[in-house]
């Protein structure tokens, strides 16, 4: 029998077909190709956080043989609570061991492995990057989605960040297309003078969005994946 590989993505499979396809790649480099002696059952949760769950328990209850997430702490922590027993393979950007997704980084326990980005982490780096090429911005926005459960701390550690005197911190929530339109249209209004992504895998699907509105608004902006220039 042939394995079948479950994929929980937080996004959606146009917006991910670059990384779906180098998921593919490291299949085959490992000797599965799927259809032919592997499978992959997909789902999307279409950047909507609630599906999720349901989603989890769909793989399964599909018996899956591993499940991959995308989509960071929201989607590895669904496939973590629907079930002890088959593998996880998570990518996320936070510590998983202060998200409670492992125990440790050494010896991780459980049912799931994976690897960070630290991308939290470097949240400090990137404002005191941004504020030295940008050092006439005394106001800078954060643009950040309200319902990621990583929002709280990406605001904290840039309010609370070193060496950043001075400036000021607008907050710009948004939750769909939208949203980053008006977003984009206030960022005028109160005379932002650069902007600071936060991390979260919507923002990556609406990447060309966001990098055309900061250039048609003159606005420097720090992202948090070189992605977001090509």
């Amino acid at each position: 029998m042939r394995p079948v590989i479950g994929f929980l993505g937080l996004s959606s499979p146009d917006s991910f077909a670059p990384q779906v396809a180098a998921f593919h790649q490291g299949l085959r480099e490992t000797g599965y190709v799927e259809g032919e002696n592997g499978a992959v059952e997909y789902r999307w949760a279409e950047n909507d956080y609630d599906r999720l769950p349901a989603l989890a328990a769909d793989l399964v209850a599909h018996r899956v043989d591993v499940i991959v997430t995308q989509g960071g702490n929201p989607s590895a922590l669904a496939a973590k609570n629907a079930t002890t027993t088959i593998p996880i393979v998570f990518m996320i950007g936070a510590d998983p061991v202060a998200s409670g997704l492992v125990a440790s980084l050494a010896r991780p326990g459980g049912n799931l492995t994976g690897f960070t980005m630290i991308l939290r982490e470097l949240t400090a780096k990137r404002l005191e990057l941004l504020c030295d090429l940008v050092p006439q911005a005394k106001v800078i926005g954060l643009l950040v989605k309200p319902d990621n459960p990583e929002t709280e701390g990406f605001v904290q550690d840039v309010q609370e960040a070193p060496h950043i005197k001075g400036v000021q911190f607008q907050i710009l929530m948004v939750s769909d297309e939208a949203e980053i339109d008006a977003a984009f249209a206030t960022l005028t209004q109160v005379k932002i003078g650069a902007l600071l992504l936060g991390s979260d895998p919507f923002f990556f699907t609406r990447r060309h969005q966001i990098v055309a509105l900061a250039a048609r608004h003159a606005v420097p902006a720090m992202y948090d994946s070189r992605q977001y220039g090509g």
